[in-house]
C-alpha cells in the first residue's frame, strides 16, 4: 500500500553526462537539490538567461519515440528516461541542469540515472506529498492500442505493458507487470533499453538520425528476431523498457499516482494524454493521503492520435 509520506530531494550534486541518441549533441545533466515544492525544473545552461520549464502535463508533448518538454524557448528532448528515475526513486523537488536540448542516450535505459542519484541520496522535506488516488475506470486510444486506468484494491501503483506488434514483427509478444517501489524500479525495469528493429535503425540512420548510435547502444532485433551484437537483459525486454516509458511520461501528471496502469501497444503520445487527463482528475480532487471512492463511473475516451 502506498501510504502518505513527505517530499523528498537530494542530498547533494550529481552529473550524468553522455551524447543524445538523436541529434548526436553531446550532454551533461546535472541534478541539484530543490526547496520542498518545487518539483520537477529543467534548466538550459546552454541558452541566454538559463530558461527553464516544469516538469508536468502542461508543458509536454509525446512524439514518435520520445516524450518532449517545452516552454518558450526552454526546450527538452527524451525527458522520460530522466523523469522515470526521478519518479521511481521518489525524489519530488529537483533541478535538472542541461547543457544541450535533447537528454543523453547512454545505454538506452533509466539505469545510468538511477545511479546517479542513489549515489548521493535523498532528503526528507516538511511538505507532504501530493498524490491522486484512482476511483474510476478511464480508458483512452483505439482497439489496437489503448491506456486503461483503473483503482487499485490493495491502494498500490502498478504497471503493466502488453506488447504485441502482429505476426510480421521480428518482435515477439510479450508483457510484464510490477508493483512500483524505489526496489521494484531498480531491480525490474530501470536497466531495460529503448529496442528498434534492423529496418527502423537503418531508416533512421539513413535520415541523418542516431548515425553515430551503435548496436551496442540500444537493442536492435533483426529479421528473425535475433538481437544483433549484444544481448538481452531480460527475456521480455522490450516490454519492460515501454513499461518504463510509461512510468516516465505519467510522471508529468506532477503527483504520487495510486492505481492500476495497464497499456496495450501504446506509446509516448497516449502516455501523454493520459498524463494531462490524469493531472486534471488530481487537480480537481482533494489528492487526500485517504482511500478514494470507487464508484465513479467510468470513462472512455477516444484518441486523436493513437
Amino acid at each position: 500500500m502506498i501510504r502518505p509520506r513527505n517530499e523528498h530531494t537530494i542530498a547533494a550534486e550529481c552529473e550524468v553526462a553522455g551524447r543524445g541518441y538523436w541529434s548526436g549533441i553531446p550532454v551533461s545533466v546535472r541534478f541539484l537539490p530543490a526547496d520542498a515544492g518545487c518539483g520537477i525544473r529543467f534548466v538550459r545552461s546552454d541558452l541566454a538567461g538559463n530558461p527553464s520549464c516544469e516538469a508536468n502535463s502542461r508543458n509536454s508533448s509525446g512524439q514518435s519515440m520520445r516524450t518532449n518538454l517545452a516552454r518558450g524557448n526552454a526546450t527538452f528532448q527524451m525527458v522520460e528516461h530522466v523523469m522515470a528515475a526521478l519518479y521511481a526513486l521518489e525524489i519530488d523537488n529537483c533541478i535538472v541542469v542541461t547543457s544541450a536540448e535533447e537528454m543523453p542516450g547512454l545505454d538506452g535505459s533509466s539505469g545510468p540515472f538511477v545511479d546517479a542519484l542513489q549515489s548521493v541520496g535523498m532528503v526528507m522535506q516538511a511538505a507532504a506529498r501530493k498524490r491522486y488516488i484512482v476511483d474510476r475506470v478511464m480508458r483512452i486510444g483505439e482497439p489496437a492500442s489503448w491506456i486503461e486506468v483503473s483503482p487499485s484494491q490493495r491502494g498500490c501503483a502498478s504497471f503493466e505493458y502488453r506488447l504485441a506488434y502482429g505476426d510480421t514483427s521480428p518482435i515477439s509478444p510479450q508483457t510484464c507487470s510490477h508493483l512500483l517501489t524505489p526496489s521494484n524500479f531498480c531491480r525490474e525495469l530501470a536497466y531495460a533499453r529503448t529496442f528498434v528493429t534492423a529496418d527502423q535503425a537503418a531508416r533512421l540512420r539513413a535520415s541523418g538520425i542516431g548515425t553515430h548510435v551503435t548496436n551496442q547502444d540500444l537493442v536492435v532485433f533483426d529479421a528473425n528476431g535475433v538481437v544483433i551484437d549484444n544481448q538481452l537483459r531480460f527475456t521480455n525486454e522490450c516490454a519492460r523498457h515501454k513499461a518504463l516509458d510509461l512510468i516516465g511520461d505519467l510522471a508529468l501528471s506532477g503527483v504520487d499516482l495510486v492505481g492500476k496502469f495497464v497499456s496495450f501497444r501504446g506509446g509516448h503520445q497516449l502516455n501523454s494524454q493520459m498524463a494531462k487527463l490524469l493531472a486534471e482528475f488530481a487537480d480537481g480532487s482533494t489528492m487526500s493521503s485517504g482511500t478514494g471512492s470507487q464508484s465513479a463511473p467510468p470513462i472512455s475516451l477516444r484518441s486523436r492520435a493513437a
